[in-house]
């Protein structure tokens, strides 16, 4: 049985430690709410924007007219992981990794074996987790969540879609954790290019949506259809950012529950030990005094 005061002490640990998780909670519940506002606000117009331009991809008549929508064989595969650039957010962070692997070995196995699936991470741990697994990191970009805001997103987006019109790309995939409430987030993996055409259209491909292009295509295609994924990247980047807190937040919650609940048992253990040691007191000064008469 453990001594008085290494009870003591523990209990003295718990409660530090759960002084830290309770701080951390209110720290991350404070950028819930500031991340969360920013979300709620751009996915109305973003989710619109991604309808629209799914129409306007699929109606366009030609490769030409179209350089965001050509559907290649996927020879060459980029997969954009989004994850944290800090832990304590529960599986938050393990999923998109998971993910990751999942799609490669379900999805990309052969072009992995020839080694043409590269990983670009956006956040710090989900390239730390695979890397772990033995996977390379073509590149990594922690800095991204610095200053998280469109001017500063929009320069890795033209990256992306340039190494795609290259084709040092033939598909570009999103994987990330879009913010549902603060106590859940759905897995993501999405298609960014090329384009996917809208889920009825491959269904129906003889429903197609007539547009009238105003000033002209080539406008839509050079200006808007850019602009657009700019936004749906910036999108994902916010609904991770969501996401992370609110994963943090749970967990901090659920850390700082599990910590009072050890002190409430430690302090338990701690007041039945000292009733023991008083009792064996007790009992050895009746018998010294017994001893004497």
């Amino acid at each position: 049985m453990a001594s008085l005061k290494e009870i003591r002490t523990r209990i003295t640990s718990v409660s530090s430690t759960r002084q830290i998780t309770s701080a951390m909670k209110m720290v991350s519940a404070a950028r819930l709410r500031k991340a969360q506002d920013a979300i709620l606000q751009l996915r109305p117009y973003a989710n619109k924007l991604q309808e629209i331009l799914s129409d306007i991809s699929a109606s366009l008549d030609n490769n030409d007219d179209n350089v965001y929508g050509v559907e290649r064989n996927p020879e060459k595969v980029l997969i954009v992981a989004i994850s944290s650039n800090r832990g304590l957010c529960g599986g938050f962070n393990a999923a998109i990794s998971k993910k990751v692997v999942q799609l490669i070995e379900e999805e990309y196995p052969e072009q992995f074996a020839a080694g043409k699936v590269d990983i670009i991470t956006f956040g710090k741990k989900a390239g730390d987790l695979l890397r772990f697994r033995k996977y390379k990191i073509k590149e990594a970009h922690p800095e991204v969540f610095d200053e998280l805001d469109f001017e500063h997103v929009a320069p890795y987006v033209e990256n992306l879609m340039e190494r795609y019109l290259s084709g040092e790309f033939d598909r570009i995939d999103i994987v990330y954790n879009q913010f549902k409430n603060a106590a859940s987030q759905i897995l993501t993996r999405e298609q960014f290019l090329p384009i996917p055409p809208p889920a009825e259209k491959k269904a129906q491909k003889e429903n197609k949506s007539e547009y009238l292009f105003e000033p002209s295509k080539h406008f839509i295609v050079n200006e808007l259809i850019p602009r657009s994924l700019k936004t749906q990247f910036y999108k994902a980047l916010l609904d991770s950012n969501a996401a992370e807190h609110g994963a943090r937040m749970t967990a901090m919650h659920k850390a700082t529950d599990n910590a009072t609940e050890l002190i409430r048992e430690l302090k338990l253990h701690y007041n039945k030990a000292r009733q023991a040691a008083i009792t064996n007191e007790i009992l050895e000064v009746v018998g010294g005094a017994e001893a004497l008469t």
